[in-house]
């Protein structure tokens, strides 16, 4: 257990999880690439805002993540934590695949998992 919380930042997990959270709020909006990505994935973008239960659950995933980021950088593991994600977008990538979402609303995601990495390295990075 000791692997999992020795030397990590605690600051850097929560503020990565947080801010990539963010990103996902701006991601998925209006503004940018929410409205093509909600019809790519064969829903309405109104009623993903408002399930409470995708939005916390994205949270707690986005904390785990930035947790997993934050012990692979006080392991000096950052390339295995890359590959990993890398590994986990694509096989999130055959499963919209087998879904039929369409390749934009693909992009949309991975990008996203892509982006959470970045913000989540550089916030180990920072604390």
């Amino acid at each position: 257990m000791g692997e999992l919380t020795t030397n990590v930042s605690w600051i850097a997990v929560t503020v990565g999880a947080i801010a990539s959270f963010l990103l996902g709020w701006l991601w998925y909006s209006e503004r940018l690439f929410g409205e093509k990505w909600a019809v790519g994935v064969g829903v309405e973008l109104a009623k993903v805002h408002a399930n409470v239960g995708a939005l916390a659950a994205q949270i707690v995933g986005l904390f785990l993540m930035s947790w997993f980021v934050s012990v692979a950088a006080a392991s000096n593991l950052l390339l295995t934590v890359i590959l990993a994600t890398l590994a986990f977008v694509i096989l999130a990538q055959s499963g919209a695949m087998f879904r039929g979402q369409s390749t934009y609303a693909r992009l949309v995601d991975a990008g996203h998992w892509i982006a959470s990495l970045v913000i989540m390295i550089v916030a180990n990075a920072i604390f």
